[in-house]
């Protein structure tokens, strides 16, 4: 039996992780900071802010975290006094995406993500410690994501989608369940290390036929309006006024004609990852 830690537990991807842990022989300690009642009396819940009462007792030797990674280098002394041996983190393919963005939030967001991955891997070489990043392009999953979750909102309340130009940049979503077994499978491979990963859907479509199969789910006729470059800079102006817009940008728009696609072949090489095919369930769009 193996002791498990799990950053950013509350998270979609870390719900996700609980829910396919409870089925294992290992024991699980779910951190976050807000605790929830566990269901499995193999998964215990612990306060971030109160953790560092345990480690005279506990020893945890395998970590993931589906928090941002930017935080975690802040929890690097808690995971050297838990007896941290293997540290996967999930950091994203925006790293390299947004990294030319005409947004400097989306560029921001970007050196972040850089960032904490040089600090995992520094800091985890330095102790000594075998340290994987996996990098999932857009998630999504359960209505909770930012991604098509925030489209399908947007759809539901509009009845229409706005489209930059042809809108062929290609996509390939992958589901928030299987981000979640991908950190299983990898973090239970002892023979691979030091190593980054993409984690991408296992189909490849472009952006409209992405929100043509939203639509599809949402029980819609698929609904397009063109709008130009200049246009859509004022509307996401304005809907940035309300607080669930708040992250949307034009860069989005831009990203409509750019291709997106980060193979994930090495992946299914090395620990058997096996994404789904974009096709969304009504959980998928039943929007919290």
């Amino acid at each position: 039996m193996t002791n498990i830690g799990i950053l950013g537990a509350s998270s979609l991807v870390g719900r996700c992780l609980l829910a396919q842990l409870a089925q294992s022989n290992n024991q699980i300690y779910a951190f976050s900071r807000s605790t929830e009642e566990s269901i499995n009396e193999n998964i215990e819940w612990i306060k971030i802010k109160s953790e560092r009462k345990q480690t005279k007792q506990l020893s945890i030797t395998h970590w993931i975290c589906v928090a941002p990674i930017w935080v975690l280098e802040t929890h690097f002394p808690m995971l050297e006094a838990y007896d941290a041996k293997r540290v996967l983190a999930l950091s994203s393919t925006s790293a390299i995406s947004k990294q030319d963005s005409s947004e400097p939030l989306e560029i921001t967001t970007a050196k972040r993500l850089q960032l904490g991955e040089q600090q995992l891997q520094q800091w985890a070489e330095k102790q000594d410690i075998e340290w994987l990043l996996l990098r999932p392009t857009l998630i999504y999953g359960f209505g909770e994501d930012k991604n098509i979750a925030e489209i399908a909102r947007f759809i539901k309340r509009f009845s229409f989608f706005p489209l930059l130009g042809a809108a062929t940049g290609l996509r390939m979503p992958v589901h928030a369940e299987d981000v979640a077994n991908a950190c299983i499978e990898a973090i239970n491979k002892t023979n691979i290390a030091a190593r980054i990963y993409n984690i991408s859907g296992a189909e490849t479509l472009t952006y409209r036929t992405m929100i043509e199969r939203i639509f599809i789910a949402l029980g819609k006729r698929a609904h397009f309006i063109p709008i130009p470059l200049t246009a859509f800079k004022l509307a996401v102006f304005c809907l940035r006024v309300l607080p669930r817009y708040q992250h949307w940008s034009s860069a989005m728009a831009e990203r409509m004609n750019k291709d997106l696609v980060f193979d994930h072949s090495e992946a299914s090489r090395n620990f058997g990852y096996t994404p789904r095919p974009f096709k969304l369930s009504s959980q998928d769009i039943t929007l919290k």
